[in-house]
């Protein structure tokens, strides 16, 4: 780099820089954050009006659900169709911003409409917290003391909430697994149609007198654990090969056979899988990095493999399986507090956590099948980009119409970049378009 060239790049970054150092922002109001950040950050006004202009519908809610909120980042809201979950048709609302994920659950779903779609089962929905417990001399002793008294530490959780239990819900057991140093318990809740993280937590506070008073230990971490495995859902489907071709099923099987044998390719396997179910639970106001570290620590127990299995059938068809943690809920926090999750649910008509969990593995399953069929044909490319050339003609300044012309001349050109998104751009008043 040039001496003039350098000093030009470190002096643009000198103006970008901003002071961190903004105290009582969250104490003003949303439009008077956004005036502070758009000073120390030296935001031009078009970027400013932008931000004003994208939390003019949602702002509000938005303030009571984060903090230091100045805007609303939007997601597009698509909704998926074909896909036949437990012999019933569902509309699956998908927050997602990668154009892909939506056409690929479609197209893997009505591949597998006709042959009965896809079948689920459930683990009830119990969650895990954890109550670590340190300064103990002697772990095994400590250990058969807290599981004598099991029933009184049923009874102190279930006091915490009354309403839990009427429903059906609540303690269910406790384990006490020695991991030296420490003893580490584990409360096993059915937390019925919520998430279950406040509630496990909450009862992990409340038992943790108690358990130091009868180890004689002192109470450390108290809080869920991510990892899911009491609240697993499995999804399997058939692809009939007269509809996928014979060739596609020994691609997708060999592509699966890939993933079990490597975990870097396995990684990448998960994240398939994963675009669909973060897309669902995104729109259903769902924990999706709670989802994300269940998904992948489970995926880790043994070695880190694909979570989910293919198989060819005695017909020579697909048969896919899918088995994975899914601690979803329909009530509580943003499931509850926002509209748009709201309207969500009814569209999909899930009326309870169980039937959201079976629909995302369900989407999980259809996604994956769909990424390795275009691995173990076409390549990921060829689809994912002709979709994606809409999103780059976006960032080279097309707009309305032009967006698709502009999106169309790439892919025909087999050249999806904004340089060149430009260049056609700026061809096009020339060409009379």
């Amino acid at each position: 780099m040039t001496g003039t060239r350098a000093r030009s790049c470190l002096g643009a970054g000198r103006r970008q820089m901003t002071n961190s150092r903004l105290p009582g922002l969250h104490n003003l109001p949303r439009a008077e954050r956004l005036t502070r950040v758009a000073q120390a950050a030296g935001l031009d006004a078009a970027a400013r009006a932008h931000l004003e202009a994208a939390a003019a519908h949602d702002g509000e809610i938005a303030d009571h659900l984060s903090e230091n909120v100045i805007s609303v980042m939007a997601v597009p809201l698509g909704v998926a169709t074909n896909l036949r979950v437990d012999g019933q048709d569902v509309l699956v609302p998908m927050a997602t911003e990668e154009s892909s994920v939506v056409a690929a659950v479609c197209n893997g779903a009505r591949a597998c409409r006709d042959a009965g779609g896809v079948v689920t089962e459930a683990d009830p929905p119990r969650m895990i917290a954890q109550v670590q417990v340190t300064g103990l001399e002697d772990l095994s002793a400590a250990r058969d003391a807290v599981l004598a008294r099991r029933d009184e530490i049923a009874a102190r959780c279930n006091a915490c909430d009354p309403v839990l239990v009427r429903l059906g819900g609540g303690f269910r057991d406790v384990e006490a697994r020695i991991v030296p140093p420490f003893l580490v318990l584990h409360l096993i809740v059915d937390v019925r149609d919520a998430m279950g993280a406040n509630t496990v937590n909450t009862m992990a506070e409340r038992i943790a007198p108690f358990v130091e008073e009868i180890t004689g230990g002192r109470v450390g971490l108290r809080i869920l654990s991510n990892l899911a495995d009491r609240r697993l859902v499995r999804a399997r489907a058939v692809w009939p090969a007269e509809v996928i071709g014979a060739d596609v099923v020994d691609g997708i099987l060999s592509a699966w056979a890939f993933a079990a044998a490597d975990p870097y390719r396995a990684a990448t396997h998960n994240k398939g899988i994963m675009n669909g179910i973060d897309a669902v639970g995104l729109a259903t106001g769902n924990d999706t990095r709670a989802l994300e570290a269940g998904a992948h620590a489970f995926a880790a127990q043994g070695g880190y493999g694909p979570l989910s299995s293919y198989e060819k059938t005695p017909q020579g068809d697909l048969l896919g399986r899918i088995e994975l943690p899914m601690p979803v809920g329909i009530v509580g926090g943003a499931t509850r507090a926002h509209p748009t999750a709201q309207a969500a649910l009814k569209i999909m008509g899930a009326t309870t956590a169980d039937r959201l969990a079976r629909v995302m593995a369900a989407v999980g399953l259809v996604q994956n099948f769909s990424a390795l069929r275009a691995l173990a044909t076409e390549g990921i490319q060829r689809g994912h980009m002709g979709l994606h050339a809409r999103n780059v003609a976006i960032a080279a300044g097309a707009t309305g119409a032009q967006i698709d012309r502009i999106a169309r001349a790439m892919v025909e050109r087999g050249e999806i970049r904004e340089n060149v998104a430009r260049t056609l751009l700026d061809e096009m008043p020339r060409k009379g378009r």
